[in-house]
């Protein structure tokens, strides 16, 4: 993967609009603040040396080009602000960072604390188990399931168990990294999450060949960047260049890149389809 930590942007300028709120404050503090989940591989990450990675902090690279564009400026410092699951919506909302570049799924009830793009990926909930566990949710019956704290993916699974009456314990951890733990120690007996995390985790993990991941999906998550409220100008810019990338191929270019071997499932080649033409 590409080593793309940017502390600094010198870009070509293009001609653009008048800017709100948002584009104000970079403009005045020559300061572009990127937030990003630190242990949501491989959409958005930390490497060992500190750097952001991932599909969604390689987008907001590209964005942070196109905004000091907008903004006629030579030169544009890109801060890229580990945040974790339980603080980085209200981070967005204080305008402690502009955007939110992480593996972040659209809700109604978070927006109404921030507002989203327009979707960046697609993903689906499943779970991953030991080899010898059964291949269906249901069959994990009286079992200890566990899922990362402060996400979507803990609401969905808790629906999940609800919906198909079974007793099952749930159990929430601070990390990806420690609900892995627990599973490879044999403390619950499944691990809960989006599937590209799933992968990620596994691939990682020293007992990966004693692992497996159900083909089950229990849900689907449309994913975005998360901006302030009500910043209509700055929002149309940030959907106007995702579109863009759409249209040119580069959200499949960096899909692949991010995830070596991955190709586009249905439902991100629909997504493809139907972004916004940029005309």
């Amino acid at each position: 993967m590409k080593n793309f930590f940017l502390s600094l942007l010198t870009i070509g300028l293009l001609a653009f609009p008048a800017h709100a709120q948002t584009l104000d404050r970079i403009k005045e503090t020559g300061q572009l603040k990127l937030g990003y989940r630190i242990d949501a591989a491989p959409l958005s990450y930390q490497r060992v040396g500190g750097e952001p990675a991932g599909y969604s902090p390689l987008i907001c690279v590209q964005l942070g080009q196109a905004i000091a564009n907008h903004l006629k400026m030579k030169d544009l410092e890109a801060i890229f602000v580990p945040v974790d699951a339980s603080d980085r919506f209200d981070k967005v909302a204080s305008g402690e960072i502009d955007l939110l570049c992480g593996a972040a799924t659209i809700t109604l009830s978070r927006r109404e604390l921030v507002d989203f793009s327009i979707p960046t990926f697609v993903d689906g909930t499943s779970l991953i188990v030991h080899n010898d566990s059964p291949d269906s949710f249901q069959e994990l019956a009286g079992k200890k399931l566990g899922v990362r704290k402060d996400t979507t993916t803990e609401q969905a699974l808790n629906n999940s168990v609800k919906a198909a009456g079974m007793d099952a314990k749930v159990y929430t951890f601070s990390s990806h990294r420690l609900g892995m733990a627990a599973l490879e120690s044999n403390e619950i007996d499944a691990y809960f999450a989006d599937q590209s995390i799933l992968s990620g985790l596994r691939m990682a993990s020293a007992k990966a060949n004693e692992l497996k991941m159900l083909s089950e999906i229990l849900t689907l998550e449309k994913q975005g960047l998360a901006l302030a409220r009500g910043d209509s100008e700055f929002r149309l810019l940030v959907d106007r260049t995702i579109s863009e990338m759409y249209a040119r191929g580069e959200m499949v270019r960096i899909l692949e890149g991010e995830i070596p071997g991955a190709r586009p499932g249905i439902a991100l080649k629909a997504m493809y389809l139907i972004a916004p033409t940029t005309e």
